[in-house]
C-alpha cells in the first residue's frame, strides 16, 4: 500500500462527517482504525477525526501510555490543527501523513489557526515524521462541495 491508496481511504471517510475530515490510524500497511469529524453531532468541539482516531484507538488498547502509538502512521485529509497536531505529539505517533494544508484551506476560504502542525511538532519532544501533499487537490475539492 501506498501514501496515495492510504489518502483514498481517507477521502472515502471524510464523506461521513460533519466537515470533510478524516484519520486514518496505519501499522504494517494495515488499517487499524478509521474516523472523521463529528464535532457538529456530537457538540463537541475537540471531535476532530484524529481526535477521534486517537480516542478510539486508545479505548481498544485501554492503554494511552505514550509507547502504544510507536510505528503508526496518522494519515488525514487535511493538516492537522494545532489542538490535533499536538494531541498526536502526547500518542506519540510516529509519522503524519496529510493531504491538504492549513495554508490551502485559508487559501479556500476555511476558518483555521494559522499554525502549521510542522511547526508545532518541531518544538514538541517528539520525533514525528511529517509527509504533506498527499492528494492535496482531491482532498481540497471536499470543502467546496
Amino acid at each position: 500500500m501506498t501514501h496515495e491508496n492510504f489518502m483514498r481511504a481517507g477521502l472515502t471517510e471524510a464523506q461521513k462527517g460533519d466537515l470533510p475530515y478524516s484519520a486514518i490510524l496505519v501499522k504494517d500497511n494495515q488499517i487499524i482504525v478509521r474516523g472523521f469529524n463529528t464535532a457538529q453531532t456530537d457538540n463537541d468541539v475537540s471531535a476532530h477525526a484524529e481526535i477521534n482516531v486517537l480516542r478510539s484507538f486508545t479505548k481498544q488498547k485501554k492503554n494511552y501510555s505514550l509507547d502504544v502509538f510507536k510505528e503508526y502512521t496518522l494519515y488525514t485529509t487535511c493538516e492537522p490543527c494545532p489542538m490535533c497536531a499536538a494531541a498526536c505529539v502526547w500518542a506519540g505517533v510516529s509519522e503524519i501523513v496529510f493531504g491538504a494544508s492549513i495554508e490551502q484551506l485559508i487559501a479556500i476560504g476555511s476558518e483555521q489557526i494559522d499554525l502549521s502542525c510542522e511547526a508545532l511538532v518541531a518544538k514538541e519532544f517528539q520525533d514525528i515524521k511529517i509527509t504533506k501533499g498527499i492528494l492535496a487537490q482531491e482532498c481540497l475539492e471536499l470543502f467546496k462541495k
